[in-house]
């Protein structure tokens, strides 16, 4: 398990979910939303995939699980997760940095991805931000002015950063990814700063409908984080905004 790779994360689980529920499927918003709650929470793919084995085992002994209903959602296996992420910090406790996840990233980050790989990313999402952005001077619909330059700025920002895919010796994938975060950060807070109010009430809609099954079982905090990444995914289809960290290349 520890040398899965570590920006394979939402792939790894996706498959592992297919596996567990016996039928390839489309992951839902939800789902993917729920994922990305876990890997900014910095939960170890470990306790991620043992937690999502509980939960199916625990639906298995459920009424619904009896009656041959499938379970649909990783929201179900959310508590599952987080209590496997307490217990994999308790064993982990005072084994050293080798255990832990930035260690892990370390020491595969070597092989991930090729230099190549890395540069077709950049330009690609590059490209796809200067599209979404529009020409100058003719704005694009729904589009204000404030975001498309956002996105004109992070494209020139994933352009300078190209040089570093060059540089001699082992690419530093940490810092890398540490620097597309920022970009990515700084880029949701516009997309939700300037989205219309009317958006933004379509996409809570949409996420209230399909949390609904679910709140229940989940704490506030747990519901905040979600919300905030549901409401991100949203904003980044609607204005076809490429998603730049690395969890996403593969």
């Amino acid at each position: 398990m520890s040398e899965l790779n570590y920006f394979a994360y939402y792939t790894e689980i996706e498959e592992h979910f297919w596996r567990k529920r016996g039928a390839h499927m489309l992951v839902s918003p939800l789902d993917w939303a729920i994922v990305e709650t876990w890997q900014k929470a910095g939960i170890p793919l470990e306790a991620v995939l043992a937690g999502i084995d509980r939960a199916f085992e625990a639906y298995a002994r459920s009424k619904r699980g009896a009656s041959g209903r499938p379970l649909k959602s990783l929201a179900y296996c959310v508590d599952a997760v987080l209590d496997a992420a307490e217990q994999w910090k308790e064993t982990h406790a005072g084994a050293g940095p080798e255990a832990s996840a930035p260690a892990r990233v370390a020491r595969n980050a070597a092989a991930p991805f090729t230099r190549e790989q890395l540069h077709a990313f950049f330009a690609r999402n590059a490209a796809q931000l200067t599209r979404s952005a529009g020409p100058r001077g003719a704005p694009v619909a729904g589009l204000t002015p404030a975001l498309a330059a956002r996105l004109r700025d992070t494209a020139a920002r994933l352009s300078e950063m190209t040089p570093l895919l060059d540089a001699p010796g082992a690419l530093d994938l940490q810092d890398l990814e540490r620097r597309l975060t920022v970009l990515e950060e700084v880029l949701s807070a516009t997309l939700t700063a300037e989205a219309g109010a009317d958006l933004l009430l379509e996409a809570r809609r949409e996420m209230d409908r399909a949390l609904a099954p679910y709140r229940s079982r989940m704490k506030p905090d747990q519901l905040a984080s979600l919300e905030r990444q549901f409401l991100q995914k949203r904003l980044f289809e609607k204005y076809n905004v490429p998603r730049l960290s690395l969890f996403y290349l593969t």
